[in-house]
């Protein structure tokens, strides 16, 4: 097992950074450098992370460092972690600073690093190449996930110059030590949780879109609620991640993958304008979602109307499909609970399973273009984003012939071919999650 010590985590003072750096900490035991622009914002990083974890222990491993103190906390450093901006060019003068940290300390201890990128997205080839030939092998992805105490999916990424060794024992290490759900996925845009994800969460702001005169973002919230395996519904889904973040995301899966689903991910015009407007969600007050307070100190929810331009309140939508699925799942009936999504044919239905459908299609697609096994897929829902996973789903719908049968009925050809779903579908296998866990009685 590696005896990693010192971490250094550059960035620090970003939410994802200095919870990470709480995980090191609290898992590995390991004395952490929180590395930010300015000393006081490392410093307000260290009282943020001690919050999230609330241990002494903790707090007494962090040391807060500014920029200037890079080369140092390299060279005293096992691993170094960059947690900055999902930008390439702040990226890039991150680990070129790096990379020249490393040539300034003696080389036989700077062939001793592991070097790691917490992006989302962005190539650790191209990061890799930043580095000299020698430190190349020691460069590995490292994606958590947030918030990191509830979202166990770590995926770790090798590039072709990436000591297999090395990356075995990282592996081991983020498994055994900082105890994550650890998945190897290829270097691949987004990488696989979050493809398969904001596939889906992109397409359901699509479909609000197609359907504004319905109700737009909340009616289809209202159909694909936690009733159908997750947490949130996809759009408050995406309004708690940023409508900002989203976009970089769905934007490089759209211009840097070739998928016969490539057009799901097109940001749609609306969101567009949220975004150009600053209203990115949860963390600016107002996005797809708002929250507002009336007078009588009263909290009244509203949502974009897409159609008209300004917010409303959201609607208390109850579709008999939905209310009689809940009325079973609180019995514990999940059999008859699904009986009626198969069987019931009204538009809001009949949506509804053809989404589960295609998430299904799509996250098989994904394990087998960017994961190396058909569990990957799995792993990084249930753990990533807290969905039932599309194994666990094809049990839940009533197995894998069931599915097949639905998907000739329901899935449009010109989207994939019945001959593609067939061969994705055969390579199915039983999942290692139950699907009651994600399932909630719950709209």
């Amino acid at each position: 097992m590696l005896d990693i010590r010192t971490v250094t985590i550059i960035g620090a003072n970003g939410t994802m950074g200095r919870n990470i750096a709480a995980i090191f900490a609290s898992f590995g035991n390991t004395t952490i450098y929180l590395v930010s622009r300015t000393l006081e914002k490392s410093i307000q990083a260290k009282g943020r992370a001690y919050q999230s974890v609330r241990a002494e222990s903790v707090k007494d491993r962090m040391e807060p460092r500014d920029y200037s103190q890079l080369e140092e906390c390299v060279e005293k450093s096992d691993l170094i972690f960059e947690a900055c901006a999902e930008d390439w060019e702040i990226k890039q003068n991150i680990h070129q600073m790096i990379s020249v940290a490393l040539k300034n300390i003696p080389k036989k201890a700077a062939l001793n690093k592991i070097v790691c990128s917490g992006t989302s997205g962005l190539s650790i080839t191209n990061i890799a190449q930043l580095y000299s030939e020698e430190i190349r092998p020691h460069v590995i992805g490292m994606h958590f996930f947030n918030p990191p105490y509830q979202m166990t999916l770590c995926e770790l990424t090798a590039t072709n110059e990436t000591d297999r060794d090395l990356f075995s024992e990282v592996f081991d290490y983020t498994k055994n030590v900082l105890h994550r759900t650890t998945v190897e996925v290829k270097d691949s845009p987004a990488f696989l949780g979050n493809r398969i994800g904001f596939q889906f969460i992109n397409e359901a702001m699509q479909l609000a879109e197609k359907y504004k005169y319905n109700g737009g973002i909340d009616y289809i919230d209202a159909i694909l609620g936690p009733f159908t395996g997750r947490a949130m519904a996809p759009l408050v889904t995406a309004n708690f991640v940023g409508l900002d973040v989203h976009k970089a995301i769905v934007d490089n899966l759209y211009e840097n993958t070739e998928d016969f689903s490539n057009q799901s991910f097109v940001f749609p015009e609306y969101a567009e304008k949220l975004v150009r407007k600053g209203h990115l969600g949860r963390k600016a007050g107002a996005g797809l979602y708002k929250t507002v307070l009336h007078d009588s100190g009263v909290k009244i929810h509203q949502v974009y109307d897409i159609e008209n331009g300004y917010y409303r309140e959201t609607m208390d939508y109850k579709f008999p499909f939905v209310e009689q699925m809940i009325s079973f799942l609180q019995d514990g009936d999940y059999k008859d609970a699904v009986h009626v999504l198969e069987n019931n044919f009204s538009a809001e239905a009949e949506l509804c399973l053809q989404e589960l459908l295609r998430y299904i299609l799509y996250s098989l697609y994904a394990a087998e273009t960017v994961g190396y096994h058909i569990h990957a897929a799995d792993d990084v829902m249930a753990a990533g984003f807290n969905w039932c996973p599309p194994l666990a789903l094809i049990e839940a719908l009533g197995g894998k012939e069931t599915v097949k049968a639905l998907c000739r009925e329901r899935i449009d050809t010109f989207w994939l071919s019945q001959d593609r779903q067939e061969q994705l579908l055969n390579k199915a296998e039983p999942s290692r999650y139950d699907f009651r866990r994600f399932i909630r009685a719950k709209r």
